[in-house]
């Protein structure tokens, strides 16, 4: 999941989920976020080393910030009132494959939809390929982080040949891979080079 397509997030370390952890309990205080001073007092060290400790968070998606704004960092996965934030990456096509536009920015989820031990993320769907599963053009599909899956599994898959993104039922034949549309007005079609970027654990019929 290395390519610059890839719609994965990273696992932190343990010195960066306190951060995160700092991060979201002061913005929910405060209303709005802690600078990088105000992190490095906390934890007692220097402003350049908690800007590296961002500038890996940013790397790994696990939270987002403005370029040139102050107290702009906005940190994922902090859980309030039964829900839990997770990023929304971008577009993924549901038809023809497109590439995901990356633009991560933080949305709630219901925590029962999330399972622990695995990362998630979220991506909104353009098209209409997967109508016959209850995935409608706008709709938000939540995905666990993996690299494989059964098949007929509903899969983020990633087109290397293509550089796309597309979102289809997975079935793994001898040297070939089908993707399958729920579509009857669509027709399944083959590739020989995917990676499997994420399993559909939930659909939200509502942008948040």
């Amino acid at each position: 999941m290395q390519n610059k397509s890839s719609v994965g997030i990273g696992k932190a370390s343990k010195r960066q989920s306190e951060i995160l952890e700092f991060i979201g309990n002061f913005r929910k205080k405060n209303g709005f976020a802690p600078s990088l001073s105000e992190i490095a007092v906390h934890f007692d060290v220097s402003v350049p080393t908690i800007h590296q400790h961002i500038s890996y968070l940013r790397q790994k998606n696990l939270l987002t910030t403005e370029k040139g704004k102050r107290r702009s960092i906005q940190a994922f996965n902090h859980q309030k009132n039964g829900a839990v934030e997770i990023p929304l990456m971008g577009l993924i096509a549901a038809g023809g494959p497109i590439e995901a536009i990356r633009d991560p920015r933080p949305i709630e989820v219901p925590r029962n939809m999330l399972s622990t031990g695995a990362n998630f993320y979220a991506l909104k769907i353009a098209g209409t390929s997967m109508i016959e599963d209850g995935i409608f053009d706008g709709d938000i599909i939540v995905v666990r982080e993996q690299s494989s899956v059964d098949d007929g599994d509903k899969a983020v898959a990633y087109l290397p040949n293509k550089d796309a993104v597309t979102l289809k039922r997975i079935y793994k034949e001898k040297n070939r891979i089908k993707l399958v549309p729920a579509n009857k007005k669509m027709k399944p079609f083959y590739e020989t080079n995917v990676e499997i970027q994420g399993r559909v654990v939930g659909v939200l019929r509502k942008e948040i």
